[in-house]
Order: C-alpha cells, then structure tokens, then sequence
C-alpha cells in the first residue's frame, strides 16, 4: 500500500514539475492554523471499525513555501513542503482505578509534509480568483511527545513525571508509524499575490503499526486527519 502511494505521489511531482515552462507561475511562503486529528478504533471487539474508543485534537500551526502553476486556462497544480505542529493540554482528572489519584497530559507533535495539489481557479474579478483543489499529501512526523504527571490528591504531590515519544515506544499497541498518507480537499480566494485556503485532509493509511491483541484476531486500526486554513504571499508570481 505504501509502495502504490509513494509511486503515485511521484507520479503527481513529475507532472507538476512540467509547469516549470508555463507562462503562470508563483512561489511564496504560507503559514496558518492546523489541527492534526488522531483517530484510534477498539481493535477489541467484533464492531472495531464502527467503536470508536479514543480521539485526540491537537491545536497548532502550520508553516510551508509552496509553488503555483498554470497548465489550460484556469486548471493547474499547487506544490510544497510544510511543518506542522500541534499540541494539546488536558485539566487535572481523577484516575477511573485510583480515585485518590489525578492525572494530566500535554501533547506535542511534530510533522514534515510534501503535498500536491490538483487545482481550478476561476476569475471573479481582476487579478481575483476563487480556487478548489484537491490532491495527497505524504506527511512525516518524527515527534509525538505525551508529557504525564500524577499526583496524589490531598496531599497534592506529583507521583509521576514522564515524557515519553509514541514512535519511539516499546508498547507495540500504541507505536505509531512515521509515515502518513493523506488526501485533501478545500477552497481558497487569492488577491494578486495574496492568497488564504482551507481544508480537510483524511487520512487513508493506518498509523498505527501492525499491531494485534493477544486475545483478538483484531489490528489496531486508525486514521490521522487534519483541519487546515492557511494566508500567503507570493514572492514571485508571473502572471
């Protein structure tokens, strides 16, 4: 499945390079919100795809370069690099087999990302456009850093205080793998060299790593999502 995404993502670099040559051409910087969006479904039971156990939201920001180009009329390809970073801090919360007990987390992630883009832009105006797009992103994230304290409560004293890395984790049922493939869709406005756009990235291969319970014939099955909206400038942009 990898080998198919990374064959087809070259595929999509190579012909967006041909626009190299093309009359309409831009390079600029962009940079904006993102919230990656961790999906994991109960490998446990016979539903493991309908049970989903666990969701985490991760706030953060997205920063990248990209490059624009024409082919016919509106129709062309937007390309780049971006990194990516989300965090999320949850409130003390009593444990469910220690009640005398508390524990909070802080969540960090750290993500590089190649995306192609397949897009329409129609004029609405002067040197103003509305634009659709759509196209896969291989994503590579090389932090997932969950920070843990406990604490007993009527003393309040820290019990615990770890960090550890989910890559990098000895538990195979929760070690994710660095490697993601997603495909986007959204919509955007540009102004001359100004542009914003936005959208939702769904992730299709499973981040977790083969992993099976020992009392189920069942894989750890889950998605990364991400929520995105972006403002930029080009640099260069020939029109």
């Amino acid at each position: 499945m990898k080998k198919t995404f990374a064959t087809f993502l070259t595929i999509l670099l190579t012909l967006s390079a041909w626009a190299v040559d093309l009359p309409k051409q831009g390079f600029g910087l962009q940079i904006g919100w993102a919230q990656p969006i961790l999906r994991l479904n109960d490998p446990s039971t016979v539903y493991a795809k309908d049970s989903l156990i666990n969701t985490t939201h991760l706030n953060g920001l997205k920063i990248g370069v990209t490059y624009d180009a024409s082919y016919i009329a509106g129709f062309g390809s937007s390309m780049g690099i971006n990194y990516t970073f989300g965090a999320q801090k949850t409130d003390w919360k009593k444990k469910a087999y220690d009640l005398s007990h508390s524990a909070r987390y802080t969540t960090t992630y750290h993500q590089i990302e190649l995306f192609v883009d397949w897009q329409y832009k129609f004029e609405v105006a002067k040197e103003t456009y509305l634009i659709l797009y759509s196209g896969p992103t291989l994503q590579y994230g090389f932090a997932f850093n969950v920070h843990t304290w406990e604490r007993e409560d009527f003393y309040e004293q820290i019990t615990k205080d770890e960090t550890i890395n989910r890559y990098n984790i000895d538990d195979a049922n929760r070690q994710l793998s660095h490697l993601n493939v997603t495909w986007g869709v959204g919509a955007g406005f540009q102004y001359q060299r100004y542009f914003l756009r936005g959208g939702y990235d769904f992730g299709i291969l499973n981040p977790y790593k083969s992993a099976k319970f020992t009392d189920s014939d069942r894989y750890t099955r889950g998605r990364f999502d991400q929520w995105n909206i972006r403002l930029g400038i080009y640099l260069w942009y020939e029109k």
